[in-house]
């Protein structure tokens, strides 16, 4: 099982990823060097959204496809009123 998520940075920009342990890939995000780069700079972050996906290719086909959305697009999925 794997997890599509969203993190909202402290910058207020969105960053997607997957996973297979949720909570542990957002303490990476927050505490360690093994965050992605990007979040790295932007600490701290939060979980906005999550989504259980059966397996791997799927997962990164539906990563790929949230991050070339708009904004907009990602806060309509979220439910974001930012």
């Amino acid at each position: 099982m794997y997890f599509l998520y969203i993190l909202e940075c402290a910058d207020k920009t969105l960053y997607a990823g997957i996973t297979v342990n949720l909570e542990r890939r957002v303490n990476e995000h927050n505490t360690s060097k093994l965050g992605a780069k990007y979040t790295r700079a932007r600490r701290p972050v939060k979980l906005v959204y999550s989504k259980k996906i059966k397996n791997r290719s799927l997962a990164t086909k539906a990563e790929s496809k949230i991050k070339k959305m708009s904004r907009a697009q990602k806060q309509k999925i979220i439910g974001a009123k930012h």
